[in-house]
C-alpha cells in the first residue's frame, strides 16, 4: 500500500488504533524503505500505557509472539484518555493488566493506588495521571536499555508465561493483558515456593487484579 501510494522517506505513517494497529504500523514504518518515521495515536488503554512508548515493533506468528519485527522509535506519541471513553469494558481489564504490573515492578505508590480503588469506574478520575506515570517508568527504563539485554527485561514480568497461554489457545482466549494477569500472578507464586519473593506477595497482586 505504502509503494502504491508513492510514500518516500519524507514521508509519514500515523497509527491510530491499539497496540495491533501500533505493531503493524510500526514494522511497515520501520521496514519501508529501510525506515521512515511514525507517529502513535494510541486509542486503547494497553496502547496508552504501554504498547506505544519504547520503540518495539512486532508481529505475530503461529509459532510464537512478536516474532517478525524491529526497533523504531515513534518521532511523537499522542495519547488522549478521552478516547478510552469510547471502548467496551473488555479493553478496560486488557490494559489494566499492564498498569497493574508497572506497580508490581517499579512504583509501589501506584500499586497502593491501585489497591485503595474498588473498580475501574472507580478509578477513571485519575486514569489521566495513571497513564502518565506508567508511560514514564516505561521512558525511563527503555532509555536504559532500548534493545531489551538488561533492565528492559522487567517490562517483560509476568509476560513469559502470558505469551505462552496467548500462543496456545491461538491468541483467541484472553487478551494480552489478561494473559499477562495470569502469568504475573502465577510467576510470583512460584517465586514464593522457591524463596525468592516474600510469601502472600501472589494473593496481594491476586486482589489488585481481581
Amino acid at each position: 500500500a505504502l509503494a502504491e501510494n508513492d510514500f518516500t522517506r519524507s514521508d509519514i505513517i500515523v497509527t491510530l488504533g491499539g497496540g495491533v494497529a501500533g505493531d503493524m504500523g510500526g514494522f511497515a514504518a520501520a521496514t519501508f524503505l529501510r525506515g521512515i518515521d511514525f507517529v502513535q495515536v494510541p486509542t486503547s488503554l494497553l496502547a496508552q500505557v504501554d504498547a506505544s512508548v519504547g520503540g518495539k515493533t512486532g508481529v505475530d506468528l503461529p509459532f510464537g509472539k512478536n516474532l517478525v519485527g524491529a526497533f523504531h522509535q515513534p518521532r511523537l506519541v499522542l495519547a488522549d484518555p478521552k478516547t478510552l471513553s469510547t471502548l467496551p469494558d473488555a479493553y478496560f481489564t486488557d490494559g489494566m493488566g499492564e498498569v497493574i504490573k508497572y506497580g508490581c515492578i517499579k512504583d509501589a505508590d501506584l500499586f497502593k493506588t491501585l489497591e485503595s480503588h474498588s473498580s475501574f469506574e472507580d478509578l477513571k478520575e485519575e486514569l489521566p495521571a495513571i497513564i502518565t506515570r506508567c508511560v514514564d517508568i516505561k521512558r525511563m527504563v527503555v532509555e536504559n536499555d532500548q534493545f531489551d539485554t538488561g533492565e528492559r527485561m522487567l517490562l517483560n514480568f509476568g509476560h513469559t508465561l502470558a505469551h505462552t497461554i496467548e500462543q496456545h489457545f491461538h491468541y483467541q482466549r484472553e487478551s494480552h493483558g489478561e494473559a499477562v494477569a495470569i502469568g504475573m500472578y502465577q510467576i510470583t507464586k512460584l517465586a514464593e515456593e522457591k524463596g525468592l519473593t516474600p510469601q502472600g506477595t501472589a494473593e496481594k497482586i491476586k486482589n489488585v487484579l481481581h
